[in-house]
């Protein structure tokens, strides 16, 4: 990564607002991304576990041009001249952030080319390119081709009687030179059809039946080739009567974040159903050629696509290695991390109904290691409870065939009144939570879109039930989203509770979200925008008086990004007074710990492992009378002012000491998956010091996975 010396500075003339004491955003994501490509190189994990990270790693990649790199390039071309904590230009950052791609997109292309795919080869499961292939798989494969995939196939010519055709974003294409008799050489564009998997798999060798059609990855797949080596190997069929002297795959990623004048849209719904159809037309923000093209070609792409020369990425074949997540799917469980059973509270185990357990005790789940199942239930058993009246959830991201969507619409079957805010704006997720607005308000759901200007991110399920005693809010309240497939590989925590105080809270707010309510506290919730960023700020600064006074200061918080520049100088300022703190951050962190007179007593680590670690807690000490919040914001601006967000208390005795003792501290204490930052940027991998055990903390909540209950 990009190194920044650090002045050596006493105490006394410490301006903790210097450029100099903050990580560039964007260069602290890329050492993210490098910590992810560092599991794919890292062969203590298992195989295909580790084909999986190059995947995310590329794919993540995708998204960071599509959204961040076009952010810089807008401010650029406006001249923009407000400056990032950091003091970096766009042109500044544009510049480091290609300086470091080009180390890491050197480095996966080795790890495929080198080590995964030699050993892949030796596992017995064959990425195969065409040239390999034996005159019978070629024949299948032709006939596949002429039968499925040339009726889609739309060539484009480049003449001038041909415009330079439009590239759509993330398409992967071919660049075709060809031969023709009266005209010599000629351009063409072919584009590799994303209806068709990217991994065609190939008969096996004792299959007698020619025409049978095993184009998709299923798991007793053991060989496969590109699809683009398919298309590039029959081209003459597309280009009779031409001699085809080359093809060359390259593919454009474009500006994909939506502009959307909220202020101005009749129909939301509407505004960003059009809006997402506009992604592929996005300007050009990258552009990615095989190794092998020639430059003649390369500058025929450049000068038509009018991109910038540093945004094109030169790399071997193959292109967009995010389809390398087809492999997955393969029935291979020796190349794979073992599998394992999520615990369910022993509570309800019990079959007694969820709103008696809840009355009994809070209940704290921990995903992955605890089922999603609970969650599912608790909804279920709400829809169908004759003494429920009302059911209030916020969705952000639910994936397909959402169980949770199944029971809000088997709630309002069942004749109780069902409110979902769905947020139309989750980035990439739009068209999905599109579909599931209209199928809720079609089953007579009130749906809403949130608050104009603002995201409404947190996440929370209201149920209000009829009881002898009166009515009763029953509340789960989660770091992550309300999805249970993300629930198998992210780490986040689920919350149960009948509090009346959090129960009035999320009335107030659901309230705020789907009328005109404009409720600035809470009893008990610490709610963005609005008061979070302050009442964080308020117990920081606590800390730090508690420090003065007794001496044993202290916090630690575990979240996915730390960007906030008020909050890293409250944070540098309590480490100026001798507060210990320990931060956990999984992406991006912009505070530089260790620096002498700012930031030595404040270390910051990272865990990137099996799952992904998506938790945000937040632990203040307060001399013993300790606050641990959780919730789904991180300290980020756009949390803190641009999103719907909660921090919700653990009031709970016994589940705190378990959140800190078994949870925060488990993983603090990591020192095998975890990275330690640097002064400079850098990450350096933890190790066990002399005579102390080797400690995985994702490891070891799967060995002690139910502890908590």
């Amino acid at each position: 990564m990009a190194t920044h010396r650090i002045a050596q500075t006493s105490r006394q003339s410490v301006d903790a607002t210097d450029a100099q004491y903050f990580i560039n955003r964007e260069l602290s994501w890329l050492a993210f991304n490098w910590r992810v490509l560092e599991e794919a190189l890292d062969d203590r994990n298992p195989l295909l576990e580790r084909v999986k990270f190059l995947a995310i790693f590329a794919s993540n990649l995708d998204e960071f041009f599509m959204i961040r790199v076009s952010g810089l390039r807008r401010q650029l071309a406006a001249c923009r001249t407000e400056l990032p904590p950091d003091g970096l230009t766009p042109a500044e950052q544009l510049a480091a952030i290609r300086r470091e791609l080009l180390h890491q997109l050197d480095q996966q292309a080795q790890c495929w080319q080198q080590d995964l795919a030699p050993k892949l080869t030796d596992a017995g499961m064959h990425i195969l390119n065409y040239v390999q292939l034996d005159d019978r798989q070629r024949a299948w494969l032709r006939d596949y081709f002429e039968r499925e995939v040339f009726p889609v196939l739309t060539p484009l010519a480049f003449d001038p009687a041909h415009p330079f055709p439009h590239i759509s974003n993330l398409s992967l294409n071919l660049a075709v030179v060809v031969d023709d008799p009266r005209q010599g050489e000629r351009f063409a564009r072919v584009k590799v059809p994303d209806s068709f998997p990217r991994l065609l798999a190939l008969p096996e060798e004792d299959d007698d039946d020619d025409e049978a059609c095993a184009e998709l990855v299923t798991p007793n797949t053991l060989r496969v080739v590109w699809l683009e080596e398919v298309v590039a190997a029959n081209l003459d069929l597309l280009f009779p009567g031409v001699a085809i002297k080359a093809s060359y795959p390259f593919r454009i990623t474009r500006d994909a974040d939506l502009a959307i004048e909220e202020d101005e849209a009749d129909d939301l719904l509407l505004t960003i159903e059009e809006s997402v159809e506009m992604r592929d037309f996005g300007s050009e923000v990258r552009l990615e050629v095989d190794a092998a093209m020639p430059n003649h070609i390369r500058d025929l792409l450049v000068n038509n696509l009018n991109i910038a020369p540093y945004l094109v990425y030169t790399a071997p074949s193959p292109l967009g290695m995010a389809g390398l997540m087809a492999l997955i799917q393969v029935d291979r469980p020796d190349l794979k991390y073992p599998p394992f059973v999520p615990a369910v509270p022993p509570a309800l185990t019990l079959g007694d109904n969820i709103f008696s357990v809840i009355r009994q005790q809070d209940m704290l789940l921990y995903h992955p290691y605890s089922s999603f199942n609970p969650v599912v239930d608790f909804i279920r058993e709400a829809a169908r409870d004759p003494q429920v009246l009302a059911i209030k959830q916020t969705l952000y991201r639910v994936g397909a065939n959402s169980p949770v969507v199944d029971a809000l619409m088997e709630a309002r079957e069942q004749g109780k009144q069902v409110a979902v805010l769905v947020e139309l704006k989750a980035r990439f997720d739009e068209e999905n939570n599109i579909a599931w607005a209209r199928a809720l308000e079609q089953s007579g759901v009130h749906v809403a879109y949130g608050l104009l200007g603002l995201k409404t991110h947190a996440k929370i399920c209201l149920v209000v039930r009829r009881e002898p005693e009166g009515i009763v809010r029953y509340v789960h309240m989660s770091t992550g989203n309300y999805n249970p497939t993300t629930s198998k590989i992210y780490t986040d925590l689920g919350y149960f509770t009948c509090d009346p105080d959090i129960g009035a809270d999320i009335s107030d707010l659901f309230n705020a979200l789907t009328g005109y309510a404009n409720k600035k506290s809470y009893r008990k919730l610490l709610v963005a925008p609005g008061a979070m960023r302050d009442e964080l700020l308020a117990r920081i600064d606590r800390e730090i008086q508690r420090q003065a006074e007794h001496g044993d200061g202290y916090l630690a918080f575990k979240l996915n990004a730390l960007v906030d520049q008020t909050l890293i100088r409250a944070l540098y300022r309590a480490s100026q007074a001798g507060v210990r703190i320990d931060l956990q951050v999984r992406g991006i962190c912009c505070l530089r710990p260790g620096i002498p007179g700012v930031s030595e007593r404040i270390t910051v680590t990272s865990i990137v492992g099996r799952f992904l670690e998506h938790a945000r807690i937040f632990y203040f000490r307060n001399g013993g009378d300790e606050d641990v919040f959780l919730g789904s914001a991180d300290l980020m601006p756009r949390n803190l002012d641009r999103r719907v967000e909660i921090l919700f208390p653990v009031t709970d005795t016994a589940l705190r000491r378990t959140l800190i003792q078994h949870i925060l501290v488990v993983h603090l204490k990591d020192n095998s998956q975890a990275r330690r930052l640097l002064p400079d940027g850098r990450y350096e991998r933890q190790h066990p010091l002399e005579d102390e055990p080797v400690l995985n903390s994702q490891l070891w909540m799967l060995e002690h996975r139910g502890f908590w209950e």
